[in-house]
């Protein structure tokens, strides 16, 4: 075990019984697992800043004090971050209900501009934040055009592609209503979401205040929810435009999987694209 980390446990009282046992699924961090007089912990060693940010996140999603379970931060510092290891168990279609409740109740947390007050990352990718008063702007300022541009230099958009995205970010305003900004995970993939004893639980944040609807369209990106959780979430409220706001607050994520990951999300991000022509 590395100096720095033994050091950052015996400042925060955490006693080792044990050696760091790797986890899976991980795309930029090494994770661990580490059992401790006080119970096992989650260890996670990686880049200093994106994990600062990480820890930011999770406790600004606990002092919303929603019915979320939100894995308390025990200490972080050098590159290393050590949180509660949550116990799981397999989903029904109560903690479905019960996740809809949550993020409805994390999502009224609402700010007084779109961002954050600092930068963050989304996996490898740096995310600006920098605030801005008009959600319509943030997304296309702050989401679209600067991972559009960075996927065309790196060849991954042809220049066709690249000017239909930088079209419908410019047209935003014309369909879009601007709203609040509601606090949101900002990764709400489903591997991000973890189902306890308690209910459910968020991890692995990239947290900033943006339309809510960036979390839903994440969730379903890769699968779905399920009825259960629209139903809990929504209550009786569902925007009538949903399947245009779930295209839209899905291209950052695929251009953010097409920069990471390659051209297989390219056909993807073209799909989203004809989706909002479409309207």
């Amino acid at each position: 075990m590395e100096a720095s980390l033994r050091h950052l446990l015996t400042t925060h009282d955490i006693a080792p019984t044990g050696e760091l046992e790797p986890l899976s699924g991980g795309d930029s961090a090494a994770v661990y697992t580490l059992a401790t007089r006080q119970g096992r912990v989650i260890v996670k060693h990686d880049d200093p800043e994106r994990l600062r940010g990480e820890a930011e996140g999770l406790d600004a999603l606990a002092g919303t004090n929603t019915s979320l379970i939100i894995p308390e931060v025990l200490g972080q510092a050098e590159g290393w971050l050590v949180m509660e290891a949550l116990e799981t168990q397999p989903a029904n279609k109560q903690d479905a209900t019960a996740l809809g409740e949550g993020l409805r109740q994390l999502h009224g947390v609402i700010g007084t501009s779109h961002g954050w007050h600092e930068d963050n990352a989304c996996g490898l990718t740096p995310q600006p934040n920098a605030p801005l008063a008009d959600g319509r702007q943030f997304q296309r300022k702050r989401r679209l055009l600067p991972l559009c541009e960075a996927c065309f230099q790196r060849g991954l958009l042809d220049s066709a592609l690249r000017r239909r995205i930088e079209l419908q970010a410019e047209q935003l305003e014309s369909w879009l209503p601007d709203a609040p900004g509601s606090l949101v995970h900002g990764d709400l993939w489903s591997g991000n979401v973890l189902t306890t004893p308690r209910g459910p639980a968020l991890i692995d944040p990239a947290i900033y205040r943006h339309y809510p609807e960036t979390d839903l369209a994440m969730l379903t990106l890769f699968g779905s929810p399920g009825d259960a959780f629209f139903e809990a979430y929504w209550n009786g409220n569902a925007p009538a435009d949903w399947p245009r706001r779930e295209a839209l607050f899905q291209l950052y994520p695929l251009l953010n999987h097409l920069l990471l990951f390659g051209a297989s999300y390219r056909s993807g991000v073209e799909r989203s694209v004809t989706l909002l022509e479409r309207d």
